[in-house]
């Protein structure tokens, strides 16, 4: 599995990189599909970045990146009508999942709503990658794992949870998400969490 936080600092050490992951993650929020009037390539690249992220980079990093991005098959151009359409390919979706979940935190709440999220799992052996993956991911987001596929959080999680199911590929049956008015060990969790 990758290691996230190798990714991270590589990406904003290298604003090539960084002009990458806005394109396709802009993309992806934007749905994947962004039509322009048909100007210069580099007007193009850095156009869609100023929409997408309000921000500006240099021109001609911007059409580097946009066009590697394209001959990698992560982005898919279409002239049409006089204008360009730009979309994610197969591979670019999966591409923006992974920046995506790289990039996940739970947003500590001014006051707890005073209800438990937890997330049960049963993941077949064959999946083993994807549920130690899983794990990682979990202990990242600072849950406390009650019991070897039970894990708890205090705080609203319910559309991360939801993008490491999507992006893992769980179904119903392999992972549950659960909110909970009470838990038995609750004070101790309350204790490890912070939350009164």
């Amino acid at each position: 599995m990758y290691d996230s936080s190798v990714k991270h600092k590589y990406y904003f050490k290298n604003p090539k990189s960084e002009i990458a992951k806005d394109i396709i993650l802009g993309l992806a929020l934007a749905g994947s599909i962004i039509a322009f009037g048909m100007v210069s390539p580099y007007s193009t690249a850095s156009s869609l970045l100023k929409v997408l992220k309000n921000r500006s980079y240099n021109k001609k990093n911007c059409y580097n990146v946009f066009y590697r991005l394209k001959r990698q098959g992560y982005i898919a151009t279409k002239r049409h009508n006089h204008q360009i359409y730009i979309s994610l390919t197969t591979e670019g979706k999966k591409k923006a999942g992974r920046f995506q979940i790289d990039s996940l935190s739970i947003a500590k709440p001014k006051r707890w709503d005073r209800k438990w999220r937890i997330v049960i799992f049963d993941i077949a052996d064959k999946k083993r990658i994807k549920r130690e993956a899983l794990r990682g991911f979990l202990k990242r987001l600072q849950f406390c794992q009650l019991q070897k596929s039970v894990w708890v959080h205090p705080f609203d999680c319910q559309d991360e949870v939801r993008l490491l199911v999507d992006f893992f590929g769980f179904t119903n049956k392999e992972l549950q998400f659960i909110v909970a008015d009470t838990i038995d060990s609750q004070e101790k969790l309350k204790d490890y969490f912070k939350v009164f």
